[in-house]
């Protein structure tokens, strides 16, 4: 009865489990659906704001973009990383994916390195593979945490970036894919230089009518720039989401996978087991009855 009582137990934790799995299934689920469609929505405001900046960059011959480069570099050039990764557990590799990769990038970038982590998680992982982690941002847990978190990393680049023109921010995250879930890509976030221009070059304009400008170019550029970082960080970090939430789903689904095959076991066991039990007693019934029936046939 003890190995009964041990295998019921047994089952129902395994059923508990299985409905938490259920609800954090069903919750990442939900978040993909949102974030997805905060990434699908910046799209065509991404496109239109580099097509702005083409039109200016196509028309001013503007210094503009490059004007905190104008110093010469004369001592070892920073590279600041900006690493989008997760807060909380049960996101399979996503993480160690992530980490792999920027350290694969960073290993091939000449000078020294910084890491500015998003996530409690992949800021581990980092400092354990030998990074320096400078500074730790909280993972927004919605779409409109976003906006917040995005500023503050802005701002304080922006601001690391006027004080030292030798520091390059690139932007590494994972971002979903069709096949796989996820990859981890990066991007050059500053300085915007001239591979960056040309790379903005190749965008065809959409008209045949090329675009007139109105009004003062630098200040009209610098703002079309700034917004331009923003949704850059602000896409960064929406696809990362997605990304994580995608391979929680995915962890979850294969967890409820196995928990099943668990049950299966333990109910397979606990039925055979119970079956034995009932043999063995009717057993013990039937060997009393013979002994009861020897016992009166010997005294008649």
């Amino acid at each position: 009865m003890d190995a009964l009582d041990s295998l019921n137990r047994k089952i129902e934790s395994a059923h508990e489990l299985k409905s938490v799995v259920r609800t954090m299934k069903a919750m990442a689920a939900s978040n993909i659906g949102q974030y997805e469609m905060a990434v699908s929505s910046l799209g065509d405001y991404y496109h239109t704001v580099r097509l702005a900046i083409i039109a200016y960059l196509k028309q001013k011959k503007t210094a503009a973009i490059n004007e905190n480069r104008a110093v010469k570099r004369k001592d070892e050039k920073l590279i600041c990383a900006i690493v989008f990764g997760s807060d909380q557990g049960l996101v399979g590799q996503f993480n160690d994916v992530l980490t792999d990769f920027v350290t694969q990038s960073l290993h091939a970038l000449p000078g020294k390195k910084e890491i500015w982590g998003v996530g409690e998680r992949v800021q581990l992982l980092l400092s354990d593979a030998g990074f320096n982690v400078t500074k730790h941002f909280d993972l927004p847990s919605s779409v409109n945490a976003i906006t917040p978190l995005v500023r503050q990393i802005l701002m304080e680049s922006l601001k690391d970036y006027k004080e030292d023109n030798r520091r390059d921010f690139y932007v590494f995250h994972n971002q979903p894919k069709a096949q796989t879930g996820y990859e981890p890509v990066l991007q050059l976030l500053l300085p915007l230089d001239e591979k960056w221009k040309q790379g903005l070059a190749k965008l065809p304009w959409p008209t045949k009518k090329p675009p007139q400008l109105i009004g003062a170019t630098q200040p009209t550029l610098l703002a079309f720039i700034r917004e331009y970082l923003f949704v850059s960080l602000f896409k960064a970090c929406a696809e990362s989401l997605a990304s994580e939430n995608t391979s929680r789903l995915e962890a979850m689904q294969r967890a409820e996978k196995n928990i099943g095959e668990l049950l299966d076991g333990l109910s397979r066991k606990y039925h055979q087991l119970r079956q034995s039990s009932i043999d063995e007693e009717l057993f013990d019934v039937v060997a009393g009855f013979e002994a009861l029936k020897n016992d009166s046939q010997n005294k008649v």
